[in-house]
């Protein structure tokens, strides 16, 4: 059966294809700006006007410089201690306290599930954070960009409508079988939430990556910055003297420029690398969470 449309179904059509291709050249063009720009010459780069459709004379100086940097090397080992850690006891914390809010059976529930609710509206602020983390002796660790963010409120309330979508039938044949709540929470809760829990690493991932205002407020100590704060740094300080110190002052702020954009595809780089692999899971993730209270 051959399905007719009329004047006003085109009409729609394409005008949602138009928002759609707009809407994907706005989101696409600034990356390729900063990739186009971090591969140009300096020089021809400072003096171009107007749009960047391609590396203006294809140049690697900048990323030369930023890998010739040692506060970036630092800096992607302090990440990467962050990531890993942060992510494995991210999700092994938000694990066990959604098993633990999804059972029907635990005593004050709702009053548990309400208290931390009310924590994604209020919080004791800046000030109380630093004087807690102070007080436990974290200044100047990288513990103190972990320990106190161990759990997502949000993140907490998707996984624990996931788990509470897995078949009771399962549970209760497990239990007649012997097993305890860690057998049926890491051989049989979790197995099945798989799309959930790809969801909560690209989560804890992302906020552990980019992460740069706790760090910039409890580490002191250049040598424990992550990433995402040498960049900062990069940014907005304009320090990129360390990094082009062999050139003139001319060149200097020349090749200062491409660095800059160099140093932001290295920081985003392993981010965009690791969410095809999650993307498939994600929709199906977010949806569990938002079809069920």
């Amino acid at each position: 059966m051959t399905t007719r449309y009329g004047a006003g179904d085109w009409i729609f059509t394409i005008l949602v294809h138009t928002v759609l291709i707009l809407l994907v050249i706005v989101t696409l063009y600034p990356l390729l700006y900063v990739i186009f720009a971090s591969l140009s010459d300096a020089g021809q780069l400072i003096s171009h006007k107007g749009l960047l459709m391609k590396p203006l004379g294809f140049s690697l100086d900048a990323y030369k410089s930023v890998f010739d940097n040692p506060a970036i090397l630092k800096g992607y080992r302090n990440t990467l201690f962050i990531l890993v850690c942060g992510v494995t006891l991210n999700l092994l914390v938000t694990s066990l306290g959604a098993y633990v809010l999804s059972r029907k059976n635990v005593l004050w529930n709702k009053v548990f599930i309400f208290v931390i609710v009310l924590t994604m509206f209020f919080s004791g602020g800046l000030i109380p954070l630093y004087l807690v983390v102070k007080g436990v002796g974290l200044i100047d660790s990288l513990w103190a960009t972990i320990i106190p963010f161990t759990v997502n409120t949000f993140n907490l309330i998707i996984m624990r409508t996931a788990f509470q979508a897995v078949p009771e039938s399962l549970e209760e044949s497990a239990k007649m079988d012997g097993a305890n709540h860690f057998t049926i929470l890491f051989k049989i809760i979790i197995p099945l939430s798989m799309p959930v829990i790809a969801v909560m690493i690209l989560y804890y991932s992302v906020e552990k990556w980019n992460g740069w205002f706790y760090a910039s407020i409890f580490l002191k100590d250049r040598e424990l910055f992550p990433l995402q704060l040498i960049l900062r740094e990069i940014l907005i300080a304009n320090n990129t003297d360390t990094m082009s110190s062999g050139a003139a002052a001319a060149e200097q702020f020349q090749i200062g420029e491409t660095i800059k954009y160099a140093t932001i595809m290295v920081a985003s780089v392993p981010i965009l690398v690791l969410y095809p692999f999650v993307q498939k899971y994600f929709v199906k993730g977010v949806m569990i969470g938002a079809v069920k209270g």
